[in-house]
């Protein structure tokens, strides 16, 4: 039996994005159907949803309402058919903790892109998705302030992560340098949504998809470049 081809997917996306958690899910999914036959190398790029939010953060349905000109019914459709979506993609937007369901905040995410630059290139692709995973679930699960060092570290020090290097990480210029390039590059890509996934540097696939577009679009990909 050959061995699985590898194909590099670079992610770009935001901690703040249930779509990119969803679309996270499908990935899996669709790899999972492709169980075998192609394996993802995957790597995660900084695109932020609001550069602009400020550190007090803003009340979820309340910034929807404003940036997008909702009315609260509409906010909860459109919640609806994330868990809908979520719930069949494998993942969960969902409170998970032990007091009354919390209110839903947005956060400024500029920090945490420079933890997941900075564990990417020092701690290789697995611990950065591991890192990825984490915020996910302290944002969405359990509405934690993402926007907060001490959560950001804490967070970083639970996936195994050294507080002092993650400390130094986060107050680094260089860092912040890089994060600001990735989001260059993501306008240079034409990407104003996320998530976006670019595929052995060539191919995009954009939005959250079903397991099975992925699986198509990967075996595509698979097809027309050279082993």
């Amino acid at each position: 039996m050959s061995k699985p081809r590898t194909l590099r997917i670079d992610i770009w996306s935001d901690v703040m994005c249930p779509w990119c958690l969803v679309g996270w899910g499908g990935l899996q999914k669709g790899l999972e159907l492709l169980d075998g036959e192609i394996e993802a190398d995957v790597r995660w790029h900084a695109f932020e949803l609001n550069p602009d939010m400020p550190p007090e953060g803003e009340e979820s349905a309340a910034h929807i309402m404003r940036k997008y000109g909702s009315t609260p019914e509409q906010g909860k459709a459109v919640q609806g058919r994330m868990r809908q979506a979520a719930e069949g993609a494998g993942v969960s937007l969902d409170y998970e903790g032990p007091d009354p369901e919390p209110q839903r905040w947005m956060w400024n995410t500029f920090d945490a892109h420079k933890l997941l630059t900075w564990t990417g290139e020092e701690h290789g692709a697995e611990k950065q998705t591991e890192l990825k995973l984490a915020l996910f679930r302290a944002h969405f699960n359990q509405r934690r302030k993402i926007a907060d060092h001490a959560v950001l570290l804490d967070v970083a020090e639970g996936v195994g992560l050294d507080r002092a290097g993650a400390e130094a990480a986060l107050a680094s210029e260089e860092l912040a340098h890089k994060v600001r390039a990735e989001e260059r590059a993501a306008r240079d890509l034409n990407i104003t949504g996320v998530p976006a996934m670019i595929v052995e540097n060539k191919f995009m696939i954009p939005g959250a998809q079903p397991a099975e577009a992925y699986a198509d679009a990967l075996r595509r990909v698979a097809e027309k470049v050279p082993a």
